[in-house]
């Protein structure tokens, strides 16, 4: 009986501390890219706190995505594509929604994370 509550607690915590999926860290990265696009719409066409935010969120996300494994380079190249992608088109609000709500629900605490680089101005 022992045993076996030691195995269905190694099981508990290897899965809660099992890490990213390869889905989750591409969608994650996708959101970043998403973010640091917006960061560069300028302040003429889109409200400061937005800008703010997707820079915020975007620092957060690159130093969350390098701690969870994330080779920076690899993660670098992935962003300027996205970014690629997305330069000069217009920021659209669902996207960054659906992010904020992805991000939110994926990484605990991020949301507090993210609004206190966007209080501190350091982002």
């Amino acid at each position: 009986m022992k045993k076996i509550i030691t195995l269905i607690s190694i099981l508990f915590l290897t899965s809660a501390y099992a890490g990213m999926s390869d889905d989750d860290k591409k969608k994650t990265i996708e959101c970043a890219g998403i973010y640091y696009a917006n960061s560069m719409i300028p302040q003429a066409e889109l409200e400061l706190e937005k800008i703010v935010h997707s820079f915020a969120a975007k620092k957060f996300l690159s130093s969350y995505l390098v701690n969870e494994g994330v080779n920076e380079e690899n993660l670098n190249k992935e962003l300027i594509k996205v970014v690629d992608e997305r330069y000069g088109k217009p920021y659209e609000e669902s996207t960054t929604k659906e992010c904020n709500s992805f991000i939110y629900k994926l990484i605990p605490n991020s949301e507090n994370e993210i609004d206190k680089l966007v209080k501190s101005g350091i982002y």
